[in-house]
Formats: C-alpha cells, structure tokens, sequence
C-alpha cells in the first residue's frame, strides 16, 4: 500500500497552533501575519501555513491583509452579544436535559463532577488558557450529560469565537471567582435534578457572560 501524506495531520497541527495563539491573544486583533514568516517560526514549509490560514478565514478568525497576508480579525462586540443570547438559550436547554438525566448517565455526571474540581482547584496564578479550556470542559460535560448530540454540534462551529471572547474577561481575577461561583450553582441544581433552576442559572450565567464581554470591548474600542 502506498504510504499515507503526513500533510494533513500537519495542517490540523499549525492550524491548533495558530488558533491557540489567537484565543490566547499571542496573536492579537488586528495583527498581521505573514505566511513566510509563520512558515519560519514553526519549522514546516509554506503549504500548511497557506491551508491552516484559509481555514481560519473560513472561521472568520483571520482576513485577507495584503499580498499574500492576513491579520487576526477583532472582536465585535455586537456579534459577541448575539452569540451568547443565542449561548443563553442554549445552555439554559442543555442545562434542563442535564438534570433531568443526572441518575441516569452515570459517566457523564462523573465528567461534569472531574470539571468543578478541576475548577475549584484555580489560583490567581493559572494561565489564562488553563482558564479558558477548564470552562469550556464544564460546558461541554454538561452538553454530554444533556444526552442531545444536537446541542454540541450546533455549539461547536462558535467555541473559537466563544474562547476568544472568553479571555477578555478572564483575565480578571475578580470574574475567575464570579465565573466558577456561577458553576458550581449551575452544577448544584443540575445534580439535584431541579431542571426549572438548572435552567435559569445557566441563562442567568450566559446573560453576565455575554454582558460583561461586550461591555469589555466596547471599552477597548474606545480606548483605541
């Protein structure tokens, strides 16, 4: 049989690469990049910088700056506010099933449980992507206790957005705590089977969420 092309895994590689740099703000709005110079820093040739970038671009997480060139593309915060009222209900949906469905999925209750401790287990020194990727896994084991595979598939396509949303508050300490209070509440509710405030602590963590990231950028902007 003929050997497989390594290059694909290599452009899913640069492509994590470059979108962790953009969550984690590495790579800041408005930053150009270079595909020659990308190719340089990662040691790969220009081919899988060319296809991890036109897949960013796709996303909405990079656009077209001159010949040959992107820059990271800003945060606008009105598409921020309208991702999460649509986050909102959805989570608040998520939420329901999940406790509606606690004593019966003994694997994902474990799973949502592992999220919160890891949670609780944050010091004002975790980075920031550590933040980052501890929230998104106490969402995401939510979706799964939920028991709809609808939910995660409609909310995955946005978790880029959404993740580069998250860092401009997170780096706060004061909403690191706020953030993980709001968890647990959600948490609570959801293994006591009380779906009606499962539901509405969800919706409730969504709307300051999505509150507070737009109010964040609105000041940036103004700032610049």
């Amino acid at each position: 049989m003929i050997p497989l092309d390594p290059l694909p895994n290599l452009i899913d590689q640069v492509y994590g690469r470059l979108l962790e740099a953009i969550i984690d703000r590495t790579l800041l709005p408005g930053q150009r990049i270079t595909q020659n110079e990308l190719a340089e820093k990662l040691g790969v040739s220009r081919q899988p910088i060319s296809h991890a970038l036109h897949l960013l671009h796709r996303q909405g997480l990079v656009a077209e700056s001159g010949k040959r060139g992107f820059e990271v593309t800003q945060l606008d915060p009105q598409r921020i506010r309208e991702l999460y009222e649509v986050r909102g209900a959805i989570d608040a949906l998520a939420a329901r099933l999940a406790a509606t469905r606690v004593k019966q999925d003994a694997a994902a209750r474990t799973q949502l449980e592992c999220a919160l401790d890891a949670g609780r287990a944050i010091d004002d020194n975790a980075p920031l992507a550590r933040l980052i990727a501890l929230d998104v896994d106490f969402h995401s084991a939510i979706y799964r206790l939920a028991g709809n595979s609808a939910i995660e598939e409609m909310i995955a396509p946005q978790w880029p957005h959404m993740r580069r949303s998250m860092a401009t508050v997170l780096a706060e300490l004061d909403y690191r705590d706020s953030a993980w209070i709001e968890h647990e509440t959600i948490g609570a509710h959801i293994f006591s089977g009380n779906a009606d405030a499962a539901e509405a602590a969800a919706l409730a963590h969504a709307q300051t969420a999505g509150r507070m990231t737009e109010e964040k950028l609105r000041a940036i902007d103004v700032a610049a």
